[in-house]
């Protein structure tokens, strides 16, 4: 965190792809909620690769599973999801690689998204058999149409830089990362005269139906993935694509 503007930085860095596994999930909501503590100002995450913004949740997870394990990852997701979406600070995604699944949830649980170019970025569950579940939905919908995000889920489409732009699921593209760290200190800025409190309770307003659903039906929505997941289709599914992951990697 910088001292003197309040400003905070944080960088996934779980080499090489910023796999999101239970530790990234608990050390995700720990940061958020330790930032709100020391009283900042406002969050930019961002990732030390520089191909990479998040590839999503870590597939290794929910294959032939540890059922303990399995429903205390969901239940971390579950968490981050709360934590970054519900947070009363002013959060931006500084989105410099790619964005697929979970990296793209994280990013729409920020209120503003500055991308470089050249990029993908969407929620592509459904190439691999998975289903977003409805939290998920809710923080894409927040972004996109409700048409748009339909459409996008159904195909699980990933979205060029340019065109995450058009559609709005990104504010601004950025040439390079230095470039859009200054965007973002640039937004952050914006608020200077704004009182956080109002703010944050405004922020509330718009997004407490969805965090208050989540909170709800958070063991069912854990039972429903559990139950899903472990299904042996699904488990073919999730190994069928472990081992293309695996074929790409040795070539």
């Amino acid at each position: 965190m910088d001292e003197r503007t309040g400003f905070a930085t944080l960088s996934m860095n779980r080499p090489p792809v910023n796999l999101l596994n239970l530790e990234m999930f608990l050390l995700l909501t720990s940061s958020i909620k330790e930032l709100e503590q020391n009283k900042c100002r406002g969050v930019i995450l961002t990732s030390t690769s520089d191909s990479v913004f998040s590839a999503g949740l870590d597939i290794k997870e929910m294959y032939q599973p540890n059922v303990e394990r399995l429903r205390e990852f969901w239940t971390a997701f579950q968490d981050t999801w709360l934590a970054w979406y519900g947070t009363g600070l002013p959060t931006l995604a500084l989105i410099n690689g790619h964005s697929p699944a979970g990296g793209c949830v994280l990013s729409t649980c920020c209120e503003y998204r500055i991308m470089l170019p050249n990029f993908k970025i969407g929620l592509n569950e459904a190439q691999f058999g998975l289903v977003a579940p409805n939290f998920v939905r809710a923080s894409f919908r927040n972004v996109l149409t409700n048409r748009i995000a339909e459409m996008a889920l159904y195909e699980g489409k990933m979205f060029q830089s340019a065109e995450a732009l058009n559609i709005g699921l990104v504010d601004e593209l950025a040439n390079s990362k230095e470039e859009g760290h200054e965007k973002c200190i640039k937004f952050l800025q914006t608020f200077s005269k704004v009182d956080p409190l109002t703010r944050s309770l405004t922020k509330q307003q718009f997004r407490g139906k969805d965090l208050d659903d989540l909170r709800r039906d958070k063991k069912r929505d854990m039972d429903d993935f559990v139950e899903f997941v472990t299904q042996s289709h699904i488990q073919m599914k999730l190994g069928s694509y472990l081992e293309k992951l695996k074929n790409k990697s040795q070539k």
